[in-house]
């Protein structure tokens, strides 16, 4: 049974701390953490954990509880508890080329990611943008979509890291066909929804309010989302995101997109921070990754909770079994 991998991330904050909580579950397949084997080993010490490291060489059956299975990718640097080293850049990098390349062969039903520090990588002289756009460019696509989600809400994005003056002019006919289409088919066929039920945002505060205040919604977004509506799919014309996200409209809504990162995500993540998880939708594979950040001052503590990485996996091989 092929394996899933989680990347562990950030060696100086709470990735690792997170990955060692997998030892406590059992799986019906192999779940196997790319990280160094002795950091992972000392971490577990700190945190007064007795896990068994298990290399993992193949196996085809899930680790038993309280071991885990770890694919030794060695560091570059010593990892002091909170304290980034732009040496560990390049070992950040290999778990995410690794992770990538395995489910891009067949190798994995796909990937799981705890966090990662953009600035950091940068620092390092790496261009990096982020865990989505990386694995888009790995994988060769055109667009990817990123969707955040708890158990009761689904947010989808048309734009995602991009500094807010330039959201309007990102936000065009051709983005929006892109980002729909890879919306309703993931939907369809990852998540199993037959006919998708689509609300959408407007990119201006009350969708434009006829033009008075943005024509973004009527030359741009309506007219591509008449088109879905006209075939007869279950797309909203773009809505106020400010009454938009309120239990009436939401309680059939199988998704919502919103047009910028700050338009759909605070709304989400103050329903479930720490529960949510992020789904990369257009990738020829399954990943699914934490709501959150390297939290680097809870390294090392046992202060870092770990239920949003264990909803990650659980829907990872939730998607997998589909």
């Amino acid at each position: 049974m092929l394996p899933l991998y989680v990347t562990s991330g950030e060696p100086a904050g709470i990735g690792p701390d997170i990955c060692l909580s997998l030892a406590a579950r059992i799986d019906e397949r192999p779940i196997v953490v790319l990280a160094d084997m002795e950091m992972l080993k000392k971490r577990a010490e700190i945190l007064n954990q007795n896990i068994t490291l298990i290399e993992y060489q193949g196996q085809v059956e899930s680790s038993l509880q309280g071991q885990l299975y770890v694919e030794h990718v060695p560091l570059n640097a010593e990892v002091v508890l909170g304290e980034l080293n732009a040496q560990n850049s390049a070992y950040v990098l290999e778990q995410l080329r690794r992770s990538a390349d395995y489910a891009m062969r067949a190798k994995s039903v796909g990937v799981a990611t705890a966090p990662v520090h953009k600035a950091v990588i940068n620092d390092a002289g790496i261009p990096f943008s982020g865990h989505t756009e990386y694995y888009q460019e790995f994988a060769g696509v055109e667009r990817v979509v990123m969707m955040l989600a708890t158990k009761t809400l689904r947010v989808a994005l048309v734009t995602t890291h991009l500094a807010l003056r330039d959201v309007p002019d990102a936000i065009t006919a051709q983005r929006l066909h892109q980002v729909i289409d890879i919306l309703l088919h993931d939907l369809k066929t990852k998540f199993k929804i037959a006919q998708p039920h689509i609300l959408v945002c407007g990119l201006n505060p009350h969708a434009g309010e006829d033009g008075y205040l943005g024509r973004e919604e009527i030359e741009v977004i309506n007219p591509v989302l008449e088109r879905y509506r006209a075939q007869g799919l279950r797309l909203s014309l773009s809505l106020p995101a400010d009454t938009l996200f309120t239990p009436d409209h939401l309680k059939d809504a199988d998704a919502v997109l919103a047009m910028y990162h700050d338009q759909g995500l605070p709304v989400l993540k103050s329903q479930g921070f720490g529960e949510a998880i992020n789904i990369t939708l257009g990738l020829p594979f399954i990943r699914t990754s934490v709501d959150h950040g390297t939290a680097l001052s809870l390294a090392g503590t046992g202060l870092a909770k770990s239920s949003s990485l264990q909803v990650a996996v659980d829907l990872a091989l939730d998607l997998a079994r589909h």
